[in-house]
């Protein structure tokens, strides 16, 4: 088995300190308002985690040399047509890029599941990145337009995260919910 490149364990250590930064925004939300909207904001919560959880699992796919999609997790996904999901799974296409989240909690999983669902994803993606080796890190990986190194594809999960953190933090302003910094 190869050995670890010395940037996986500084990354994956990154990756781990990630998710406690931004699920602490995800206080208060629960199957009562998961999948609620508040005026001109982009997503809510159950379409964020499902979202997220998906582009995680394809990230490690890409760290484990796929570039193209491989199959996602039977216990929590279904390739549906956006309005298939469950209370137990998350349909693929209402979660993808430019898909549009919708108020109905009948086709989102309950909040307890997409929170499982995302963890999963991304102990998932820390776990394949603690253990990569600098083939793995370096592989030009491609993602949206332009390929680039897969360890950039980590740090790229990261900053993703952040951006969704961002947006939960402004439905939270715009659904009336109290801050959780401060």
């Amino acid at each position: 088995m190869p050995t670890p490149d010395p940037r996986a364990g500084v990354l994956a250590d990154a990756l781990e300190t990630t998710l406690p930064l931004f699920t602490r925004f995800l206080s208060g939300f629960s199957d009562d308002n998961h999948t609620h909207q508040a005026h001109a904001m982009p997503n809510h919560a159950a379409w964020t985690l499902g979202h997220l959880a998906l582009y995680h699992h394809r990230a490690t796919d890409r760290l484990l040399g796929h570039d193209a999609p491989q199959p996602l997790p039977e216990s929590d996904f279904i390739e549906g047509d956006g309005r298939s999901g469950t209370p137990t799974h998350v349909d693929t296409e209402s979660v993808c890029y430019a898909s549009v989240p919708v108020d109905d909690p009948s086709i989102y999983p309950s909040f307890d599941r997409l929170l499982d669902i995302h963890h999963r994803a991304w102990s998932r993606l820390v776990e394949t990145t603690r253990s990569a080796d600098s083939a793995m890190l370096d592989r030009m990986v491609p993602w949206g337009n332009t390929p680039f190194p897969a360890d950039a594809l980590v740090v790229r999960m990261m900053m993703h995260m952040g951006t969704h953190a961002g947006q939960i933090t402004d439905l939270r302003r715009g659904l009336g919910m109290p801050s959780v910094i401060g």
